[in-house]
C-alpha cells in the first residue's frame, strides 16, 4: 500500500524539526503531493506534521 501526501499549510512558524520533517517528505510548495510507501517511518513523519498535511491511502 501507498501514501499519497499532499502539503496543505505553509511552514512559516514552525518549529524547524517540522520544516525539516516536510522536506523530508519531499514537500516544498502548499498543493504540492508526493507518493510515498506505507511504512513505520513515513507514518512517523506524518504523524510529526499531521496539522500541515492530508493523507490518502493508495492501493498499488
Amino acid at each position: 500500500m501507498k501514501l499519497k501526501i499532499t502539503q496543505t499549510k505553509s511552514t512559516i512558524a514552525c518549529l524547524r524539526k517540522q520544516i525539516a520533517t516536510i522536506e523530508a517528505l519531499g514537500l516544498h510548495k502548499i498543493g504540492q503531493t508526493v507518493i510515498k510507501q506505507d511504512n513505520p517511518a513515513t507514518r512517523g513523519m506524518i504523524f510529526r506534521v499531521k496539522h500541515m498535511v492530508k493523507v490518502e491511502e493508495i492501493e498499488d
